[in-house]
């Protein structure tokens, strides 16, 4: 744990600590991004200005400033600040900074507890706050670049508003650039480093939104740099195999296959591949896509275009043949196909409707006239004594003929759209279905 009660603490001492470090902004207007939070008159900053403490959490992807953040409104609101972190920390540890901040309660110093990755506390240790809270003991600020819904307790949430934090835009990273290399005391000014325009457009670029990866972008450049003079292959240097944010399993990871699937679903190729590349771009399993691209082939192409799901399994072969990069070409293949193709989720709400029945009328027995009759008591019994042997009636149809169990009304769950294939599949259907109307099936 770590406490401090200046946000401007050693300031002028820092040269040994990386320049992302020492470029943490020392007033609100020196925050890059975040506008909708800290712009004039927004709720946050009339809060921090005016000193008015309340448990929050912020959220939002690495190097938006959630740390940097959470020390300002200890430094606005005069407040001790106590850190943890809930990858090295546990319950000893809370109840240490707790017991911290009792003791400068006693003494008349308010205390602001900032749990950085505070997704990582399980259940007990999360509670483990919430009495201390709830009496003001301490104000609470926790950092996490995890959806809060899904990994915080309600109980802390309900004592904490969440602010959700944004990557920066390009224009913010390049502002944040600009500054570093101009600034004397704490940035790389006294270095006297000259860039190229396009150099840092593409250093910004590749930060991903992340003040913290291009400012150590910067500084590596600059140290690779003979002649103090950065250009556009220095910074694809030290950028190269920099990968574009993706969190495995994390919010990042659902969000962007979603965004795959339902590019494909709006029939858009292009955006589609998009989509996919970003994801192998940042590590995804080739075979975790190929087994969505199949799902999206039964879900929402279906028998539209039955080649959709061939074509799907091939690249997924392809992908444990091959590996890498025929498998990500193949897969490709496939994502463009099936935005292409015609559309239909005719197969997966007809799959979801039976699958309600199955579950309201439990155990229904198979008619009589459906059964095998191997054996000879099988056959006394009637066991498929009435069944009618669809390949000797009339056009190969046994009109009328009841499939489904006695004791259920019988349900047309397929309905083919009029897209693709399911036109032919729609018109052989409704025919039949007149053939039972005149053999007197209703």
């Amino acid at each position: 744990m770590t406490m401090t009660s200046s946000l401007f603490a050693d300031t002028e001492n820092r040269q040994w600590q990386p320049l992302a470090d020492r470029m943490r902004p020392q007033t609100l207007d020196e925050i890059s991004g975040q506008q909708h939070l800290l712009g004039k008159d927004r709720p946050l900053r009339l809060a921090m200005e005016n000193g008015k403490l309340h448990s929050l959490i912020l959220w939002g992807p690495p190097g938006t400033g959630k740390t940097t953040l959470a020390r300002m409104i200890a430094h606005y609101s005069d407040a001790e600040f106590l850190s943890l972190s809930a990858v090295l920390s546990g319950v000893k540890d809370i109840r240490q900074a707790v017991a911290q901040a009792q003791q400068l309660q006693q003494q008349g110093r308010p205390s602001i507890l900032f749990v950085d990755e505070v997704h990582r506390f399980n259940k007990s240790q999360q509670d483990a706050f919430l009495p201390y809270v709830e009496d003001g003991t301490v104000t609470f600020i926790g950092a996490t670049t995890e959806n809060p819904s899904f990994e915080l307790n309600n109980a802390l949430l309900s004592r904490a508003r969440v602010y959700v934090l944004k990557s920066l835009g390009n224009e913010d990273i390049l502002n944040l650039l600009h500054r570093a290399l101009a600034d004397n005391k704490k940035g790389l000014g006294s270095e006297k480093i000259t860039t190229d325009k396009d150099a840092l457009v593409l250093l910004a670029q590749l930060a991903d939104g992340d003040a913290r990866r291009a400012l150590n972008l910067l500084e590596i450049a600059a140290d690779l740099s003979e002649d103090r003079h950065i250009d556009k292959k220095i910074i694809q240097t030290v950028a190269s195999e920099q990968s574009r944010r993706f969190d495995n399993q994390g919010e990042a990871f659902y969000d962007q296959i979603s965004a795959l699937h339902k590019s494909v679903r709006g029939s858009a190729p292009d955006a589609a591949l998009y989509w996919l590349v970003r994801m192998l771009d940042g590590g995804c399993d080739p075979l975790y896509l190929a087994r969505r691209v199949v799902r999206m082939a039964s879900e929402d192409i279906g028998n539209a275009d039955p080649r959709a799901l061939t074509l799907s399994l091939q690249a997924w072969d392809v992908v444990e043949r091959l590996g890498s990069p025929e498998g990500e070409l193949a897969l490709a293949q496939a994502v463009l196909y099936l935005a292409s193709a015609a559309k239909s989720n005719a197969v997966y709400r007809a799959y979801n409707l039976a699958r309600e029945d199955v579950k309201q009328y439990g155990s229904a027995e198979v008619p009589v006239h459906l059964r095998n009759a191997p054996t000879k008591l099988m056959k006394e019994l009637g066991y498929g004594r009435e069944y009618r042997y669809a390949h000797d009636e009339p056009e190969a149809y046994a009109a009328g003929e009841q499939y489904f169990p006695d004791n259920m009304p019988e349900t047309a769950y397929y309905q083919p759209v009029e897209r693709g294939l399911e036109i032919k599949i729609k018109e052989k259907l409704a025919y039949l279905r007149e053939l039972d109307k005149k053999a007197g099936k209703e």
